[in-house]
């Protein structure tokens, strides 16, 4: 990666940054790697902890419930963008992302040390709720301020390929979750998972949100925020709200991209694995490891995708993404029904025509507005999108599973969403090459 990132050729713009670009990417992506840990092994553990911080004479709804939490984990993500925004585009993008992912470690930390439902009683699932409130405020802030940073260092003519490094860190994260995931119920027994197996995860991801921290304290802050300080000293500008009001067409086309990529995305990068083994009682172990060779071709696709949007163009890769995902979802569904290998295949094709989505949506977004807002102008539309599609994805999938006993709703429900996405790709000015200082 980092050779990929480090040889542009002689005619291209050098990349906005005093530091050497293997720290640079690895700086940023740090962040969103242990913000995509934390929703995988949230997703993953889910079975476990339920019987621990909620009641567990009824274990249905232990993990209805802890998806909910989930899914409230969410709320909390519009007011982190608008806070982390307005400290990215006032303070620094660099002091954003410290911040965040410093805050973002705590959470984890607070799920680890959690009392359970038999010593402490519903206080467990209060000090649950918390601990995914502040993790909530922290990632809604993580990953716009990521973007800008990534996007505002990277070389114009190659800042597809760099921004897709968002998503292969988030992805590694996944993978990290689910791999231990993976070891941790072959090595452990199922009582040990119950009793103290499931708060390893969440303790390794305070350590890697620490460790973080301390990376990005390195960085170097970005031309297009020094750009912004210098003008600010010379001449006030419109206020942040008025200037959000302002791009306000932009904001909603934020959210239209959001919507379907950010349900399709938990659905079969992250919860796909739980899903298949509590729902089609697919075997945990093997539907771990579906998710890991599955989540590897990921990865692998989106450096592709990027670079191909820097030759074509965001809007064309984007809409092969949506569409494509729209067109396969139902036929990946169908053929996911007993087996891990079915589990690898469905997941493994979805995550090739999402990848066109994820890893261009970064370059997208920052593109999209001025640098005087462009950290919460992406952050409270993208927070927004993501608190109310994202975050009840995992839950409305189990309802309509295991409740209402209609599971073609809820894929319905993301076909459609998928086509909003691509009617708003449709929209889009196309924006590859353009200058953001």
């Amino acid at each position: 990666m980092s050779a990929q990132l480090s040889s542009a050729a002689p005619t291209e713009t050098a990349p906005s940054t005093r530091q050497s670009p293997r720290l640079a990417v690895l700086s940023t992506g740090a962040g969103h790697a242990v913000e995509a840990y934390d929703w995988a092994i949230y997703a993953t553990f889910a079975p476990f902890f339920a019987k621990q911080l909620f009641d567990p004479a009824d274990q249905t709804s232990a993990v209805l419930q802890t998806l909910a939490i989930f899914a409230v984990g969410f709320i909390t993500r519009p007011l982190g963008g608008f806070v982390f925004g307005w400290i990215g585009d006032r303070l620094g993008r660099k002091k954003s992302m410290t911040l965040s992912i410093g805050l973002a470690a705590t959470g984890s930390l607070m799920i680890s040390l959690a009392p359970t439902f038999g010593s402490v009683g519903a206080f467990a699932s209060l000090f649950l709720l918390l601990a995914r409130l502040v993790q909530g405020l922290a990632h809604g802030g993580e990953l716009p301020s990521a973007q800008t940073y990534l996007s505002e260092i990277a070389p114009r003519e190659r800042r597809g390929l760099w921004s897709s490094m968002i998503y292969v860190a988030g992805t590694a994260g996944v993978l990290a979750g689910t791999l231990l995931g993976a070891v941790l119920t072959q090595t452990l027994t199922k009582s040990q998972m119950n009793d103290f197996g499931w708060r390893i995860p969440f303790a390794i991801g305070a350590l890697l949100g620490l460790y973080g921290l301390v990376m990005r304290a390195k960085m170097s802050e970005t031309e297009a925020f020094e750009g912004i300080r210098e003008k600010a000293g010379k001449a006030a500008g419109p206020s942040l709200i008025r200037s959000i009001v302002d791009h306000r067409k932009q904001g909603f086309q934020v959210v239209g991209m959001t919507v379907g990529f950010t349900v399709i995305y938990y659905v079969w990068a992250v919860a796909a694995p739980a899903y298949a083994a509590t729902s089609l009682k697919i075997d945990t172990g093997h539907a771990l490891w579906a998710g890991t060779l599955a989540n590897l071709v990921f990865i692998a696709s989106l450096p592709l995708w990027g670079k191909l949007s820097d030759r074509i163009g965001r809007r064309p890769v984007m809409a092969i993404g949506s569409l494509g995902a729209a067109a396969l979802h139902f036929p990946m569904t169908w053929l996911l029904r007993d087996s891990a290998w079915q589990l690898t295949v469905s997941m493994a094709v979805m995550l090739t025509f999402v990848g066109a989505l994820a890893a261009v949506a970064p370059a997208a977004y920052a593109e999209l507005f001025p640098a005087r807002i462009r950290t919460v102008g992406v952050a409270v539309p993208y927070a927004v999108s993501v608190a109310a599609f994202g975050g009840t994805a995992a839950y409305l999938q189990t309802l309509f599973t295991e409740v209402v006993k209609q599971p073609w709703l809820f894929n319905l429900y993301a076909v459609a969403l998928l086509l909003v996405t691509a009617l708003v790709v449709r929209s889009l000015p196309e924006t590859k090459g353009m200058d953001l200082n």
